[in-house]
């Protein structure tokens, strides 16, 4: 008779982790310099750990925690993070993960509308994201070159050199954003743009979307502003670029790893990006193989909160990053019309957002 493992059966020590959440071990026990030759068990490992894990971490969701690119997120995700460890879902192949291509598919039929895109996938940041729409742009259309500010991503040029592309690095204006009087030919281009730079949270004028043989924004930061009716318009024009990465777990409050590549013409960009083999029952599309159903605890977050609970907390850190202007806190020297403290990481129950 075959006994099964309990280590990869529900057991109370599901109960024990959670207690341990809320009420993590003040016992910080050291850790062994050598792999054991015992297991200890793993109720005493969730004792152990609950003091490194829990105790020792940075409290993004604090009230007083702002400035940083690690949002808090929703407890909902927790629990959505949870259920989808426990079954391993695997993207790569659809019979493994049915109801994981369906969320993600359902959340991306949700979001392209917002940015004019067809279709798109999620992947495990937008460095991936960004890497995957350059990739497509090279493969699809035969960029040579990619033309991007001083102050793109680092992953932006990190494309350029895994694809073995020209990086051209422009000069910004006053306000940090690309400086249009100083673009070269594009003829042959991938113009990156950025939206919302990771350190002034700079929008590149969207108007010159188009003025290249392939457009793609990096909207990592400033993407879910489009779910706002106040502040969407800062990214007008974005509907007519190519490709667009939004990075999940900045602004739209995801767990790592969670962003998002949408692009205008699905089958094109696809047809560049997929590759087959013997072992799959449909192409593969994208920089990575295996990866996770990360649209599940995004799917739980849109339901709960709705379009309206996610722009009510954007409007709010919105709010308060002019609010930390007006008291003088922001250390930028750029005269910005708009920009981010980073992200206002703060406890948003605790001050009234519901």
């Amino acid at each position: 008779m075959r006994i099964p493992d309990p280590s990869f059966s529900p057991h109370d020590g599901l109960n024990k982790a959670l207690e341990l959440l809320t009420s993590p071990s003040c016992d910080v026990v050291e850790l062994p310099f050598t792999l054991p030759e015992s297991g200890l068990g793993d109720m005493r490992v969730l004792e152990m750990l609950s003091g490194h894990v829990l105790g020792k971490a940075a409290r993004l969701g604090s009230p007083t925690s702002l400035a940083h690119m690690d949002p808090p997120t929703p407890w909902i995700t927790w629990a959505m993070a949870l259920w989808n460890a426990s079954l391993n879902q695997n993207m790569l192949h659809e019979m493994t993960s049915p109801f994981g291509a369906q969320a993600e598919a359902r959340v991306l039929s949700w979001l392209v509308p917002y940015f004019g895109m067809e279709g798109g996938h999620f992947c495990v940041g937008s460095t991936i994201a960004n890497l995957t729409g350059i990739w497509a742009a090279r493969d699809a259309v035969g960029i040579k070159k990619v033309v991007a500010s001083q102050a793109a991503h680092l992953s932006v040029e990190k494309a350029c050199r895994l694809l073995g592309l020209e990086f051209v690095k422009v000069a910004v204006d006053r306000k940090g954003r690309l400086d249009c009087n100083q673009l070269p030919n594009l003829d042959d281009a991938c113009l990156v743009l950025t939206a919302g730079a990771t350190a002034t949270g700079a929008v590149d004028p969207l108007d010159l979307v188009g003025a290249a043989k392939w457009t793609h924004v990096d909207a990592a930061w400033a993407g879910p502003l489009r779910l706002s009716r106040s502040h969407s318009g800062i990214l007008d024009g974005i509907e007519a670029a190519d490709s667009v990465a939004v990075s999940a777990h900045k602004w739209l409050f995801q767990p790592k790893d969670s962003a998002l590549v949408m692009f205008r013409d699905l089958d094109i960009a696809n047809a560049a990006i997929s590759f087959g083999g013997d072992y799959l029952s449909k192409p593969n599309v994208g920089v990575q193989g295996s990866r996770s159903a990360a649209a599940i605890p995004l799917l739980a977050t849109f339901l709960a909160w709705g379009r309206e609970g996610v722009a009510q907390r954007l409007d709010h850190l919105m709010q308060m990053a002019d609010s930390l202007e007006d008291d003088g806190v922001r250390s930028c020297v750029l005269p910005l019309p708009f920009y981010f403290v980073v992200i206002v990481s703060v406890c948003l129950a605790e001050i009234g957002v519901r």
